[in-house]
């Protein structure tokens, strides 16, 4: 028998992100935590390090014709001395919620030099520890427990303690809202973390865990063949498929216990 009865759904919206007024890139996103989405996205493309390298983050006012604002447009002031954003990453197209990648100018580009390398981040886990992750993250997401329709990125301490958690409709949104809110509390580079993603592990996300300087990045469901490559060739630990007392180790498997 059918009943209708109303949902409750998750936001999507587009953000455009400028830096000192030039547009660098649109993203769909689920709206909240934009200051930290755009600092974090600036992170992982190498153009800011600290939180000394931003001035300003803003909406920008008057973002459709009848001078209202939709709180869809920022802009990050870089503070003065800091290089500009490299035209190589500006993106071609907009960012979909489910592929940070679509857009970028090359292959080439994505592989931004880690300014804090991780190979060398001492960080061991209990394997057990690392196993109780996913059910902590699944517990602290406030909006999927209302919609169903997120994906989240926590970042942990080595004893399993959370220490923060975003939730976005895009898998690349979550994680740089974890880097953004790591750069304006002036904790990168996050050694000694592990970041736990609620989705599959792709080569961005790898990308973007390295360049916070995160030394492991585990998913409850499977990487790519380039999310391995890149995480052995820069040292971090990956894990795959964390689900109960199971998991895939496909790269680092040294930190665990």
């Amino acid at each position: 028998m059918a009943d209708a009865r109303a949902d409750t759904l998750t936001v999507e919206e587009p953000l455009e992100i400028r830096v000192d007024g030039k547009a660098l890139s649109v993203t769909m996103r689920t709206p909240g935590d934009d200051f930290d989405l755009a600092a974090g996205f600036l992170v992982s493309e190498g153009v800011v390090r600290g939180a000394d390298h931003v001035s300003t983050i803003r909406y920008c006012a008057g973002a459709t014709a009848d001078g209202s604002n939709t709180f869809n447009v920022l802009d990050v002031g870089l503070a003065e001395g800091v290089p500009r954003p490299d035209p190589s990453i500006e993106r071609n197209f907009y960012m979909t919620s489910s592929c940070g990648l679509c857009g970028k100018a090359s292959l080439d580009a994505v592989r931004t030099s880690a300014t804090w390398p991780v190979a060398d981040d001492p960080l061991t886990l209990d394997a057990d520890t690392l196993a109780a992750l996913p059910d902590e993250l699944r517990a602290a997401q406030r909006v999927f427990d209302r919609t169903g329709g997120l994906h989240a990125a926590g970042l942990f301490d080595a004893d399993g303690g959370l220490l923060c958690l975003r939730e976005d409709v895009g898998r690349h949104n979550a994680v740089d809202k974890v880097v953004g809110w790591a750069l304006k509390n002036r904790g990168l580079p996050l050694g000694g973390t592990v970041l736990v993603v609620s989705g599959r592990a792709s080569f961005e996300l790898v990308q973007k865990a390295a360049m916070a300087g995160i030394p492991v990045l585990a998913a409850v469901s499977a990487p790519s063949s380039l999310a391995v490559d890149l995480a052995a060739e820069v040292g971090m630990t990956l894990v795959g498929f964390l689900r109960g007392t199971s998991m895939n180790v496909y790269a680092g498997r040294h930190r665990l216990r």
